[in-house]
């Protein structure tokens, strides 16, 4: 069981769906993905991942912090011990479509579709960074105009834009 604790520097946008055809973006590869939580402060998380065309893995990952840097550990776990933790939690897994673009930059754009067809369905992009200095001074529109248009409601530093407190307003709060 390899473990890869690490500081996690990630920015974040609402979007309205996948890039449009006109950011003429490589798309490295799309996952289906199911994750659910055993606590959110600090996170527990166990995530499910298919590879559109390959493999599968279940990971279990530990996250402490909020906004712009959280301190992370990730660990692959069985498929069994996953769906002990899936029974363990006993609500629906959050469903998400993740596909990864390549920026021109070297940057990459992971666009994600939560709870497709509910009422709380909603897209999220993100990039992660090397260093907080990188994600401090990153500008989508060095890239393209067309991106900055994409990206331009950022939330990394609001409160409730985690997936977590999606969890809660959406699974735990539904079980009161």
């Amino acid at each position: 069981m390899e473990v890869n604790p690490k500081m996690e520097i990630e920015r974040k946008w609402m979007v309205g769906g996948w890039p449009p055809q006109e950011l003429d973006l490589p798309l490295l590869y799309e996952q289906y993905m199911r994750q659910g939580y055993i606590s959110v402060r600090p996170t527990v998380r166990i995530r499910e991942e298919v590879m559109a065309g390959g493999s599968t893995q279940f990971v279990l990952c530990f996250k402490k912090g909020a906004g712009l840097v959280r301190k992370e550990i990730e660990m692959d776990i069985s498929e069994e011990k996953f769906r002990e933790l899936e029974d363990l939690i006993g609500l629906p897994l959050i469903p998400k479509v993740r596909r990864t673009y390549q920026l021109p930059d070297g940057c990459r754009l992971e666009v994600n579709h939560v709870d497709e067809g509910l009422p709380t369905e909603f897209w999220y992009a993100e990039i992660e960074y090397k260093s907080v200095s990188q994600a401090s001074h990153w500008k989508a529109g060095a890239v393209s105009e067309a991106l900055a248009a994409y990206l331009s409601d950022d939330v990394t530093e609001q409160p409730g834009q985690t997936m977590g407190a999606y969890w809660i307003a959406t699974r735990l709060e539904n079980e009161k």
